[in-house]
């Protein structure tokens, strides 16, 4: 037994578990392609300010959730807890980033924060994200938007909902927050000791708060969607209007919110009822202040995160399955394994899943082996074969057995596994 087990909060992903991610990032990487999205990767470890001046000092994850750390040269650093504030620093710290009329970029990569691990929700976490920087139309709200359900619909995911709502910005979010401080204060008897805190500095969050006490005073409270400005108003009705025109269908949640501070206008999140509390796989928003308050040009952007682990969690047991083993080669002696180890190499340059016996074993020891690894064809090669020039041939799906030629071994295995078809 080992002396050591992984951290409370992370995980190890055992083969048979990471096939799933192999294939979910594969998906991803394949569907972002078509939507003209480039990858970017950024540091796990970033100066603890890019996010105390991007997400907020008054949000959970500075306040409560943060792996910060001083390092040997007494820097303030963190583990980033999300993606987008490592894109957007890496958007003004390099300028070919900035070169064209807007950057289309996603990331795939661990995040951190240090909450009560559950199901779906760890300390260490994975997301898929994706970002267009420097793009203030609509258009390009519907273009992400369409893109996080063509993933879901990619992974074969069904049962889920968009639910987008307008949060507003500089010019609208202020009379509408005091309007909501106002209808809140009524009734702070009720709040849990978080909502308490936030009604003063967050006070949106506590739209989104689950305690039962908050969430019967917050049914009624107001909504952001009616306190919009013409130009947000504008905006999101051309939002509803593009996934209408896509067929897309929605949900508008009018108190849907962000647990972050740098979001206006568009938010939205892809939520699930298979997965109890934790309902939402994806989010993301508009962050037109973002770039500014990072000390950058005024740019727009929109982007949103998926988190992997949920995806995981919803995609059905069949849905990925591992390659077998095409080929098992079973050699009975040293001289058979040195026949048969340049045909395993060559098999596997040609990208045939291949696996060989131990020369040592007996052959029923190797094709119990062979059987375990659920091998689809197997290769015996021993001093009678090699005296006669010929090795027994196998499928194990029809058990059908034949001696092909030792020479030219991988053309007659190819042959063999990939028939040419009759006319």
């Amino acid at each position: 037994m080992s002396m050591f087990k992984t951290l409370k909060g992370f995980q190890d992903l055992l083969p048979s578990e990471a096939i799933y991610w192999e294939w979910i990032e594969s998906v991803a990487k394949s569907t972002l392609n078509s939507y003209g999205f480039s990858p970017i990767r950024t540091p796990i470890l970033e100066p603890h300010d890019l996010f105390t001046q991007s997400i907020g000092t008054t949000t959970d994850i500075i306040e409560k959730e943060m792996y910060t750390f001083a390092d040997m040269d007494k820097r303030n650093i963190s583990l980033r807890p999300e993606g987008t504030a490592s894109v957007v620093r890496a958007y003004l710290e390099h300028p070919v980033l900035s070169q064209q009329p807007y950057a289309k970029l996603y990331y795939i990569g661990p995040m951190f924060r240090h909450e009560r691990p559950q199901a779906g929700r760890l300390r260490q976490f994975h997301q898929i994200g994706a970002e267009i920087i420097g793009e203030i139309s609509p258009q390009r709200d519907v273009e992400i938007l369409s893109l996080l359900v063509h993933l879901f619909q990619e992974w074969k995911i069904a049962d889920l909902t968009l639910e987008i709502n307008s949060l507003g910005c500089p010019i609208c979010r202020p009379p509408y927050r005091q309007k909501l401080i106002d209808h809140l204060s009524h009734a702070v008897n009720t709040f849990c000791e978080d909502c308490l805190r936030r009604l003063n500095t967050n006070p949106l969050r506590i739209l989104d708060c689950k305690r039962e006490g908050c969430r019967i005073v917050t049914h009624n409270a107001p909504a952001s969607i009616d306190h919009l400005c013409t130009e947000c108003h504008t905006h999101f009705k051309e939002v509803e209007d593009g996934l209408q025109q896509l067929a897309i269908s929605y949900a508008i949640n009018r108190h849907l919110v962000r647990g972050i501070d740098y979001y206006t206008k568009t938010a939205f999140e892809m939520t699930t009822t298979n997965l109890g509390a934790q309902n939402a796989v994806a989010a993301g928003g508009r962050y037109d202040r973002l770039i500014k308050m990072l000390g950058g040009p005024d740019t727009p952007a929109i982007g949103f995160a998926v988190g992997i682990e949920r995806v995981v969690q919803l995609i059905a047991p069949d849905a990925v399955q591992e390659t077998p083993v095409t080929v098992f080669m079973v050699p009975l002696g040293n001289a058979a394994y040195q026949l048969l180890a340049p045909a395993l190499y060559t098999l596997r340059k040609k990208k045939i899943k291949s696996e060989i016996g131990d020369r040592n074993k007996n052959l029923k020891n190797q094709l119990k082996l062979s059987d375990r690894m659920n091998a689809q064809h197997v290769v015996i090669v021993g001093d009678e074969e090699i005296k006669e020039g010929n090795a027994i041939f196998r499928n194990m799906a029809t058990h059908h057995q034949e001696k092909i030629p030792l020479a030219h071994l991988v053309e007659n295995l190819i042959k063999e596994i990939n028939p040419i078809p009759p006319f």
